[in-house]
């Protein structure tokens, strides 16, 4: 009858909530006759951070998608290049164990869209589209009380890197194992594409408006490999400040901090560019920008 029906069409969306924000940022120099010296230069930096959330009862089920882009052009002869690439794709689902905690699984993909390289040094790929690539599966317990500050911990969980480019995986990038050769150089054995880690996880989440206008929010991950140095934590912390002007305009300061000792990175070269040195290394982004803002 019509009361069913529109008891039905009621309860499909009870309980969610949908949004999301669009964010572009430019900026421009330009310089003619300059005494002082230096270059003319364009930037943009776009953001699309998209959720879609439920809780109704003793279920939660969130969903969050970010893909973010950024480049930067210097000079008339140099070419662009990029200064922010990421996807970043996470779905948790919880049913109520107790109090404010949940029963809860985990899924999070994160990779990037395009080739990366090592400026200045253009001819030589570094990473690309799922390379990496990071899969993170983990079933624990969420605390949830309200939605500016959310706990998951997960005394099980895998996390899988991805690098689908056979020459990195040859090169052990990423933390994967490596190819090997014999003492003429021949190959013996292809580097692996992926890489399999068994441990726990923890993800902290934090929103919280400081000032009229001025919201800040931080994410962290923290992931201890059981079988092969869990003293070693990787960690992943995000952080955004975001001041609205008006509707439209806003300035963000976004902020990424990575550390995984399985990733090593070239520390120091000789004068001739021979690695004298290399191995773990904290890696930290840091992007500042003014432009249109758009939340819905």
């Amino acid at each position: 009858n019509k009361k069913q029906l529109k008891s039905l069409s009621t309860d499909t969306i009870e309980g969610w909530k949908k949004g999301g924000t669009i964010t572009l940022n430019l900026s421009q120099a330009s310089l003619s006759n300059w005494a002082a010296g230096g270059q003319n230069s364009i930037s943009a930096n776009g953001l699309v951070s998209l959720f879609a959330n439920y809780k109704k009862n003793d279920h939660i089920w969130e969903n969050y998608l970010e893909v973010g882009y950024g480049t930067i052009k210097n000079g008339k002869n140099q070419g662009w290049i990029k200064t922010d690439d990421k996807i970043n794709a996470t779905s948790k689902y919880g049913r109520k164990a107790f109090k404010n905690w949940y029963y809860a699984g985990l899924l999070d993909f994160k990779t990037q869209m395009i080739s990366g390289y090592n400026y200045p040094n253009d001819s030589v790929q570094i990473s690309n589209l799922l390379a990496p690539g990071y899969l993170t599966i983990a079933i624990g317990l969420n605390y949830s009380k309200q939605e500016n500050f959310t706990a998951f911990l997960a005394p099980l969980s895998a996390k899988t890197t991805f690098v689908n480019n056979q020459r990195l995986a040859d090169a052990g990038s990423f933390g994967v194992t490596s190819a090997i050769y014999d003492e003429q150089g021949n190959m013996l054995t292809a580097g692996k594409k992926t890489r399999l880690e068994v441990g726990g996880y923890i993800r902290l989440f934090l929103k919280h408006e400081i000032a009229k206008n001025v919201t800040f929010q931080t994410k962290i991950d923290l992931f201890s490999n059981y079988i092969d140095n869990p003293q070693n934590i990787d960690i992943n912390w995000e952080t955004l400040i975001t001041m609205k002007v008006n509707k439209l305009i806003s300035a963000t300061l976004s902020t990424q901090l990575i550390y995984d000792d399985n990733v090593i990175i070239e520390l120091d070269k000789n004068q001739d560019g021979v690695i004298e040195s290399s191995g773990p290394r904290v890696q930290f982004k840091e992007i500042l920008g003014i432009g249109i803002s758009y939340s819905f």
